[in-house]
């Protein structure tokens, strides 16, 4: 399971820890004089070593008698030593990077290992797509796991996605090292309903012995959760409120709390802990979504902890919830989130648990990552062509794709169904909204009630099916803007004031292979080109902090002031979260799983 080449299990190296624990053979390394925070037991304990061999703990106390001739004595007076940070449930894809550079941002954060739902990649490529960021993962100092997506495409019949998964795919999945269960089950009113094909891919994963993660994001947590947690599904990441997660945690769920670039919720979750005082052993910290410039200045996990911490969780519980306690939610408590005996030695040192910078991060017995420097090399991948030519549309854009047409009956003004956007939220609102109309009958977008026309259209298989309705909350004065990033189908989206910006900036996309821009009079203001898939850079993450940078600049001469207006955009198309969504096929009301016309 644990992948990497020279990352032995333990079953083959028992016995070489048991020979180093008693004094037989010498320890590859011992830490010596820290203090270990200890998160079976919840307590610091002081004047402790640690004793590595063959990248895993073999000692946990006086370890004098494991040092020998050549083994590499550090000095950690001072130091906390704290398990490796892991992420219980990231998408790699959301940093705009490849798996080899998320590794180069998180490791020197503390991140050591991640459980990542690819679903972003397998709906533009599916299974070869989950398959191609795995391998990236198997040589890296960060330990890769992956959930294989359940939901491709997220809402059968309402889009269009590049691919279809299904529980053969599943089945065949549940069997690949580093896959550690079934990605997060959108199709929550498939699970409620028996469909079968969802129960299927249910069962697969169950039969394997492995986890089944969730995605319950609707506010009801009576009877219907409780019926979806009884087949079979152990976390949930979808929480916004403390009585969200508290229902869940009461159903004996693993609350996974987030706190990303822009969905920033550990102040409202965290709540159902630091208000209720129940036991937080269920409770995971995890990221969801995370942008480059949030990796580089903030941190990964260890900036989640310490969020946890500001809203009033002591530093040591905070800990357990990305550590021993994602281990269990994972059922990889043996290998990960602790260091005792047989444990992976990923381990860092932190002079200060209330601010858990690492000033020295260890994966696998070996320093990699010093003073927030990364001080291994990360191995090099190459995608193949087909993984970097997925943007293929019917024929280039045109201003007239964009128009909306107010019904015959129609006078100066159409009532339509808008979608509003909450900033720093996942959710959006269907508002109710009369909008002038122009004088050859169509709709036009409005300054005053900050409406935009938003259009979402297929770019898989060149089918030219599209379709166009309305935003609100950008803030947007003239121009347009269009990503390929778009949840989860990651068909082209485009929101704008102008046609004629709006067909431009599509076609841009298409020409590059994907990616994000920003367009105004005919002009280019910012453009991030993400070739991989449309959704992934293959350069540095620093270099694509800057051309994010770029882009918000772009948005900003826009008239949008709003936080990571991108991610807020990106999930205009996803079908599956309250309350209002576009997709290629039209506008759905996800309160009611249906198709809405635009005007009412």
């Amino acid at each position: 399971m644990l992948g990497k080449a020279g990352r032995r299990p333990l079953h083959e190296v028992g016995r070489e820890l048991v020979a180093t624990a008693m004094g037989r053979e010498p320890a590859d390394v011992v830490i010596r004089g820290a203090k270990l925070v200890n998160v079976h037991t919840a307590e610091i304990q002081d004047g402790v070593d640690v004793a590595v061999r063959s990248g895993r703990v073999a000692m946990v106390g006086d370890a004098s008698r494991c040092i020998g001739e050549g083994t590499r004595v550090i000095e950690a007076e001072g130091y906390y030593l704290v398990p490796g940070f892991l992420d219980g449930h990231v998408h790699v894809e959301s940093s705009m990077v490849t798996v080899g550079e998320f590794a180069r941002a998180v490791l020197p954060s503390g991140t050591t290992a991640i459980f990542m739902d690819p679903h972003e990649i397998a709906n533009v490529l599916g299974v070869e797509g989950v398959r191609l960021m795995l391998e990236e993962g198997r040589g890296l100092p960060l330990k890769v796991f992956a959930t294989m997506p359940s939901c491709v495409p997220a809402a059968p019949g309402f889009e269009d996605a590049g691919a279809a998964i299904g529980a053969d795919d599943i089945r065949e999945a549940m069997a690949w090292d580093r896959v550690a269960g079934l990605g997060e089950m959108m199709n929550f009113p498939g699970v409620l309903a028996g469909d079968e094909g969802v129960h299927k891919e249910i069962q697969e994963t169950l039969r394997a012995g492995k986890v089944v993660t969730g995605h319950y994001s609707i506010p009801d947590t009576g009877p219907d959760l409780a019926a979806y947690v009884a087949a079979g599904i152990v976390s949930d990441h979808e929480s916004t409120r403390p009585e969200d997660a508290l229902a869940k945690l009461r159903l004996g769920m693993y609350a996974k709390l987030r706190e990303g670039s822009a969905w920033r919720d550990i102040k409202a979750t965290i709540k159902s802990y630091t208000e209720m005082g129940i036991d937080p052993r269920h409770i995971v910290l995890v990221t969801d979504d995370v942008h480059p410039d949030t990796l580089i200045t903030l941190g990964h996990v260890n900036h989640v902890v310490r969020r946890a911490i500001e809203e009033g969780v002591p530093p040591m519980r905070a800990i357990q919830m990305a550590t021993i306690n994602t281990a269990e939610c994972f059922r990889m408590s043996q290998d990960l989130g602790s260091i005792a005996p047989g444990r992976m030695a990923d381990i860092l040192f932190i002079r200060d648990l209330a601010d858990p910078r690492p000033d020295r991060v260890m994966a696998d017995g070996e320093v990699v990552a010093e003073g927030g420097r990364l001080v291994v090399g990360v191995p090099a991948f190459a995608y193949p062509e087909f993984a970097t030519r997925s943007v293929r549309l019917a024929r280039r854009l045109e201003p007239g794709d964009f128009c909306i047409k107010a019904p015959a009956a129609a006078g100066r003004t159409a009532r339509a169904r808008v979608i509003e956007v909450v900033e720093a939220s996942a959710l959006t609102r269907h508002v109710e909204i009369d909008l002038p109309v122009g004088e050859h009958g169509e709709v036009c977008p409005s300054r005053e009630k900050d409406v935009a026309k938003v259009a979402v259209v297929e770019r898989h298989r060149a089918s030219g099916s599209m379709a166009v309705g309305l935003v609100r909350g950008f803030g947007l004065t003239d121009g347009a803007v269009a990503s390929t990033v778009a949840h989860d189908s990651h068909n082209l989206l485009v929101v704008g004031m102008d046609d004629r910006d709006m067909a431009a900036a599509g076609n841009v996309l298409a020409d590059v292979g994907g990616g994000m821009t920003v367009v105004r009079g005919g002009d280019v203001l910012a453009i991030l080109p993400l070739p991989i898939a449309g959704l992934m850079s293959g350069e540095p993450v620093e270099k694509v902090r800057a051309g994010v940078e770029e882009l918000a600049r772009a948005w900003r001469a826009l008239g949008c002031t709003m936080a990571s207006p991108f991610m807020t955009m990106a999930l205009l198309a996803l079908p599956v979260i309250p309350e209002l969504r576009i997709t290629n096929r039209g506008i759905v009301d996800t309160l009611r799983f249906g198709f809405v016309d635009l005007f009412v």
